[in-house]
């Protein structure tokens, strides 16, 4: 594994799990689909402050997951190690999106205000993270500094119902939302 000193990184998949006793190891791909995984061949982690390229020499899908095999790594307990690590790749690598598509990472810290039933957008508060529920994907929005409130808010992202406007550069979100849920 050769230590490289990254540009923008984005998590793409987590080691999870050890897979047997000869150094495999459990993938959990976040891209969609998962077996997007497969397409990056420069894939690093960061270990101890350090960062390093994940060399699999062997990579599969198994299952609904993926399970593969760190070069150099046959041992469970040394496979172990590895465990909970984030795998990551340049940003550059990402496939350019549409104009109307936004990925998770580019919308974590976005600022978010409602435009519901007001004639000023109202500030609830700043996405946390997004979580992938089946239906849809719900933004967890938590207070920020000038926020309305101190709640926490699962707001559905469901572009043109509630998502009514997304703007990187000002890192603002307009939503129609009610300051009451």
């Amino acid at each position: 594994m050769t230590a490289f000193a990254p540009e923008n990184r984005v998590v793409i998949a987590k080691i999870s799990a050890v897979y047997g006793v000869k150094g495999w190891v459990k993938i959990h791909s976040f891209t969609d689909p998962i077996s997007n995984f497969f397409d990056y061949s420069d894939v690093y982690f960061c270990k101890s402050g350090k960062w390093q390229r994940a060399e699999f020499d062997e990579c599969r899908a198994h299952g609904k997951g993926i399970v593969g095999h760190l070069k150099g790594v046959d041992d469970r307990d040394v496979a172990a190690a590895y465990c909970g690590l984030e795998l990551s790749v340049a940003e550059t690598l990402l496939p350019k999106l549409g104009s109307d598509e936004f990925y998770w990472h580019q919308l974590t810290g976005l600022k978010v205000a409602t435009v519901y039933s007001s004639a000023e957008p109202v500030l609830l508060g700043e996405v946390s993270h997004l979580l992938e529920t089946g239906a849809n994907d719900v933004l967890v929005v938590r207070q920020c500094a000038g926020s309305l409130d101190d709640k926490e808010r699962l707001i559905p992202y469901v572009p043109e119902q509630f998502i009514k406007d997304i703007n990187l550069e000002t890192g603002l979100m307009l939503v129609d939302w009610d300051p009451e849920f």
